[in-house]
Order: C-alpha cells, then sequence, then structure tokens
C-alpha cells in the first residue's frame, strides 16, 4: 500500500487556469460496440463454461469474490503507534448503496478487541434505579426487539485534513463512517426494566473491553432513541463491532457507541472521565475547549471518482457517485460542483432516505477530457448546510481534530487520475 504513505502534495494547475479553460462538456456516453469479426470471450467456450464449480459447502459463510481480494479494510501505519489503539477504514470508493458489509465496517478501539463468549456475557443496570438488574444475552432477547437502519461515524473522520489536504484517497480521509441495520432492544425499555428514579439524568455506558472504554450520555438522549444492539445486517456483530452487545447512539460520534457493553449506570451529573475531558473535545482557537459535541454535522464526500478510484474509461458519460449523511436527520439535497465551488447542480439522491443514515447520491456528466475539481456539499432536513473548510476554519480555528464537516475537493487531471486537494 504506497497511496495513503505519500505525504501530501500541492496540485499543479491551479484553479485559475482551470477556470479559465473549462469549455463545453463534450460528447455524450460511450458504449462498446459490436465487434464485427467476434469477442472471443464471447464466441470461444470459457473455462467456466467447460468445467464444474464448487459445491454449496465450499463455501458454507460466503465470502467475496476473489477478483475483489483489494476490496478491505486500510489502515494508515504513521497515525497510531500502537496496534491496540488504532484505526482502519472502510473503502467507500469501492462501494455502492448505502449499506456498508459487516466485514468492511471501519475498526477503532482503544484496547484490541475484546473476544467474549456470549454465555459469559452480562449486561449490568444500575445507580438510580429501583431495581438494579444484571441480563444475559438470552436475557435481552427476550425482550421486543427493533431493526434500525444508523451511520456509525467516528468524532475524528477528516480529521487529519483540518490543516490542508493530506491523505490522497477517500478510504483515509471519510473511511470512518459505516452505516448498518442494527436489531437490539430499545435502551428505554431495559432502563424502564430497572426502574428509574426522578433524579436521574445521566447515563454511564462502559465496555468490556481492556480499555474500559467509558462514556456519559444525558438520558434524555438514552430514552429518545438508543438501542442496545446484538444484529447488524442481520447477522450477530462482529468482534471488532463489539461482539455480542454494543451500544447504538444514532447521530453522535462513534465513542458513544460503547462496544462490547457491560455496565449501564445512571447519575444524575456526567462522570467526566477521560474520554470526555482530555479525549474527545475541540480545542479552539483561544485555547479553550469545548465538549460534548455528540452530534455529527451535515457531511458529505464523492467517492467516486476519487484518488483511488481514477477514470479508467476516458472522456465521455461520466457517473459521480457519493454519500451524504446528518446526525440531524435526513439529507434534503445534495448539490455537486465540477469547477470548485463556483458553479452548483442539484445531485440525484437514490435508495431509502433514513434518518441518521447515509444517503447514496448521483451526477452523471459528460467529461471532455479538461481537468476539473470536484466537490459535494450537502444539506439536512433542518436546513443545517455543509461548510467549506475555510468557513469551518474561520470558526473554529485549526487545533481541532474532531467533527471536520467541511467541502472535500478532489482534482480530476486530464489522464484520469485524481488527487486530494484544496481551493480558494
Amino acid at each position: 500500500m504506497t497511496e495513503q504513505m505519500n505525504k501530501p502534495s500541492r496540485p499543479q494547475a491551479s484553479r485559475r487556469a482551470f477556470l479559465g479553460g473549462a469549455a463545453a462538456l463534450g460528447a455524450g456516453l460511450a458504449v462498446r460496440p459490436a465487434l464485427a469479426a467476434g469477442d472471443p470471450l464471447i464466441t470461444e467456450v470459457q473455462d467456466w463454461n467447460r468445467y464444474l464449480g464448487d459445491g454449496v459447502d465450499a463455501r458454507p459463510y460466503g465470502v467475496p469474490s476473489r477478483f475483489e481480494a483489494d476490496v478491505v479494510r486500510r489502515d494508515v501505519p504513521w497515525l497510531t503507534a500502537d496496534t491496540k489503539s488504532s484505526v482502519n477504514f472502510t473503502p467507500l470508493h469501492r462501494l455502492d448503496g448505502i449499506i456498508t458489509p459487516n466485514g468492511l465496517c471501519f475498526e477503532r478501539h482503544h484496547g484490541g478487541i475484546a473476544e467474549i463468549a456470549p454465555a459469559d456475557h452480562r449486561l449490568m443496570v444500575h445507580g438510580l434505579v429501583e431495581r438494579p438488574l444484571v441480563f444475559t444475552l438470552d436475557d435481552l432477547k427476550r425482550f421486543p426487539r427493533e431493526n434500525r437502519v444508523y451511520f456509525l461515524e467516528c468524532a475524528a473522520n477528516s480529521g487529519m485534513e483540518w490543516r490542508g489536504a493530506q491523505l490522497n484517497g477517500c478510504q483515509f480521509t471519510h473511511g470512518m463512517v459505516h452505516c448498518v441495520m442494527y436489531t437490539g432492544v430499545r435502551l428505554r425499555t431495559l432502563l424502564e426494566e430497572a426502574g428509574l428514579k426522578t433524579s436521574g439524568t445521566w447515563l454511564l455506558a462502559e465496555g468490556a473491553d481492556a480499555s474500559a472504554m467509558t462514556r456519559s450520555i444525558p438520558l434524555d438522549k438514552a430514552l429518545d432513541d438508543c438501542l442496545v444492539a446484538w444484529g447488524m445486517n442481520g447477522e450477530a456483530l462482529r468482534p471488532e463491532q463489539g461482539y455480542p452487545v454494543r451500544l447504538v447512539v444514532p447521530g453522535w460520534e462513534g465513542n458513544m457507541w460503547v462496544k462490547w457493553l457491560r455496565r449501564l449506570e445512571v447519575g444524575d451529573a456526567p462522570w467526566e472521565h477521560r474520554e470526555e475531558t482530555s479525549k474527545y473535545t475541540d480545542l479552539l482557537a483561544n485555547g479553550k475547549a469545548r465538549k460534548f459535541t455528540w452530534q455529527m454535522e451535515v457531511k458529505s464526500v464523492i467517492t467516486s471518482p476519487s484518488p483511488q478510484a481514477p477514470i479508467a474509461h476516458g472522456r465521455g458519460r461520466t457517473v459521480v457517485s457519493g454519500l451524504a449523511w446528518s446526525g440531524n436527520g435526513t439529507i434534503r439535497r445534495v448539490d455537486v460542483s465540477l469547477d470548485g465551488g463556483r458553479n452548483w447542480q442539484t445531485a440525484r439522491i437514490d435508495g431509502p432516505s433514513l434518518p441518521k443514515a447515509l444517503h447514496r447520491f448521483y451526477h452523471e456528466f459528460d467529461w471532455d477530457g479538461s481537468e476539473l475539481f470536484l466537490q459535494s456539499r450537502a444539506m439536512d432536513e433542518k436546513g443545517f448546510v455543509q461548510p467549506t473548510k475555510e468557513d469551518l476554519r474561520a470558526a473554529r480555528g485549526t487545533n481541532s481534530i474532531y467533527h471536520n464537516n467541511g467541502i472535500q475537493t478532489w482534482y480530476l487531471k486530464p489522464d484520469g487520475a485524481l488527487e486530494n486537494v484544496e481551493v480558494s
């Protein structure tokens, strides 16, 4: 892997030069014509026609095609010194639709992957409750269950881009987000089973991993839409995603979604643990830090074409594909710009539009081989508009890591290659 190791380089072509040279886009879709002489892949018998294939038990769980072996999560070695406290990234540039395959959901954990046998797992509810309770996994599955599609985004997604273009790939700039269907029981149901005392206003969620990950959550949020989940996309949680049980906190930063969930304590104030004081806070330009910045703001990115997904077909009909999401709810509109934000066209959102889930958008156009500066800009149902990186820095300074939802720019070169850049 070399692409993410390349240190940032600035584009050679200036935006001014591009804007002056942008001309009318060219001809339409280039479709391969029928070959009069015959294509041997059509006219000759191939091995897959000649020989019998594997039987049904050859792959009892199922694996992707061997021709998709490069579609994998990847890490950036210089981002984390310790493999136990590390992150890898979802290959957004190779996916479509809004659901992320379970095996490709990015990982972020602080003490390695806890391996817990489901029969040994316990979830305790205590604190300001009438009846402290302990649930086994089987106990949890006896409560009414729900299925919900939500995105999960790490607060640090795009964090390396605060001071400028750094990582040359959509997977590495935006790949700490995924979207799956979670199956579980409402957190409200469990808390009501324990009997909340009126003095309870906060909830502490604690994981069973070696780092004992903890986060304080306002009780209003816990009672609103949170789940205690054991399933994702129809199967059990993957170990790296918190097997056997994790917390689901829709629309809020990923570290709140405590994995390997073992304890819920009801209290009357936040606990002010490490992850909400020295970590996961936003240092502003004046030296003060914001804390409890839970909600993920409206955001979008073009996933293809992008630096890891160059245009290989040459000029002609081209499909721009991307993702948009917001912790506020649904995405109302996505605009796409081909000229670095000077002109915008409304993209087509395709597929389900679910609150606090990824949205897939497309924009088709005829590429004439000119250099372009591709951007997307999302607007959510509450009216929030994705900011430019300049606007974000003007409001927050450049000390932050978390909650970077600025507009991303890909520089498309005449040969179809792309690069992570910024325009001003």
